[in-house]
């Protein structure tokens, strides 16, 4: 699976593509930083996150899309302002017609090393270790992308295995009634 992992911001927007194949440890194929300036008109900066990530999602043909939830702790406008760079990322993946799923922060943290409280470095290296990168990926909100790829990759991962053990269960139910069945009717017939 191809998972295209995005941490949104208007300034920053940091982009990872993570290739999950579930018979491989996952591998980061590209990643990179869509940069804009505050000397831009806010729709100009809007415009151009949308059509770079129309031209990432073009060019790596992802098989779902995760991004960060929003979080703030910050000032109004900055809130505002993420939150409509997360509108036009959300609007590029809707046209490109990728399924997304949204991670806040705590979930990515908590499953990347178990504790959702984790601190930067730790994220790092359990990136890093995830990814068999020998250096750590810089900047950090390609980081934080490729940590959303990762966990959206590892949730999908358990809820297959959860589907497969339910199937699993309901095929043995199910076989085990069509034996109950057939030897009912052997015992009828006899």
């Amino acid at each position: 699976m191809i998972t295209l992992g995005i941490d949104p911001g208007v300034s920053e927007t940091g982009w990872a593509v993570l290739n999950g194949e579930e018979a491989s440890s996952p591998k980061l194929i590209a990643s990179g930083l869509i940069r804009t300036f505050p000397a831009q008109a806010l729709p100009e900066r809007l415009v151009y996150i949308h059509h770079e990530l129309k031209r990432v999602i073009r060019e790596h043909a992802p098989d779902a899309i995760a991004i960060e939830e929003m979080f703030f702790l910050k000032a109004a406008h900055t809130v505002r302002a993420t939150l409509q760079a997360r509108g036009v990322i959300l609007l590029a993946a809707a046209l490109a017609e990728k399924p997304v799923k949204e991670y806040n922060p705590r979930t990515v943290k908590l499953t990347l090393t178990g504790s959702g409280t984790a601190i930067k470095s730790q994220m790092q290296w359990a990136i890093q270790r995830a990814l068999g990168l020998k250096e750590t990926l810089h900047p950090a909100d390609v980081a934080d992308a490729a940590a959303i790829a990762l966990c959206h990759l590892k949730s999908s991962r358990n809820s297959r295995l959860k589907v497969v053990e339910k199937f699993g269960n309901s095929n043995k139910i199910r076989n085990n009634k069509e034996n109950l069945n057939a030897a009912s009717y052997r015992h009828a017939s006899s």
